[in-house]
């Protein structure tokens, strides 16, 4: 079977996909105070350093996804395309919608390393945008032909599918997020209002 530059791409792009969701369900299960020593697997489990390695390698398979463009024989890809793909030679919107999710994670992955000298309000200003790359990134790989050709949408190709299926966890792992930090907003506010004069 030959892989073909395109087939490379793709893979590192469904790679990224990945390794983005499982860094927001790790970060969400962080919000969570999950605790593997109470919980399954029940014992010292470091999800912490888990999580930086997704986001690490989120990183740099995002970075290595559209550089294999680079190698395309037709169409030919340009280094600014992939920089700056509004002129790319195919699907340009995709392909800057795609530019801004690699933005934005090479943003946040950048920005929590130095986590400690931001402070923590504005290292968490920046984490937070993990959920524009988010949508940036799942946009990008829904309505990317794959094979560059301009081609519908075949929602049910095993690729697409795999995309629909991570979208659908990032999306339960946000409702659920939202939901946490509402309830935490509202015991807080009732713990104020107790403790008040």
């Amino acid at each position: 079977m030959n892989i073909t530059v395109l087939d490379l791409s793709a893979y590192l792009g469904q790679t990224a996909l990945a390794a983005i969701t499982i860094n927001m369900l790790l970060g969400v299960m962080m919000a969570f105070r999950y605790s593997p020593v109470r919980n399954w697997p029940h014992h010292r489990f470091n999800y912490f350093r888990l999580h930086n390695w997704t986001g690490y390698i989120a990183l740099v398979v995002t970075i290595l996804h559209p550089l294999a463009l680079l190698l395309n024989k037709s169409p030919k890809f340009r280094v600014q395309d992939v920089l700056y793909p509004v002129r790319s030679p195919q699907q340009p919107l995709e392909n800057t919608v795609g530019a801004i999710a690699l933005y934005v994670v090479a943003i946040m992955v950048v920005t929590s390393y130095f986590r400690i000298q931001l402070g923590r309000r504005t290292w968490k200003a920046f984490h937070f945008t993990v959920y524009l790359g988010a949508i940036a990134l799942f946009w990008h790989s829904l309505f990317t032909d794959p094979d560059l050709k301009g081609a519908p949408i075949d929602w049910l190709d095993g690729g697409k599918l795999f995309v629909e299926a991570c979208a659908a966890i990032i999306l339960v792992t946000i409702v659920l997020r939202a939901r946490h930090a509402k309830k935490k907003s509202r015991t807080a506010r009732q713990t104020s209002q107790q403790t008040a004069p």
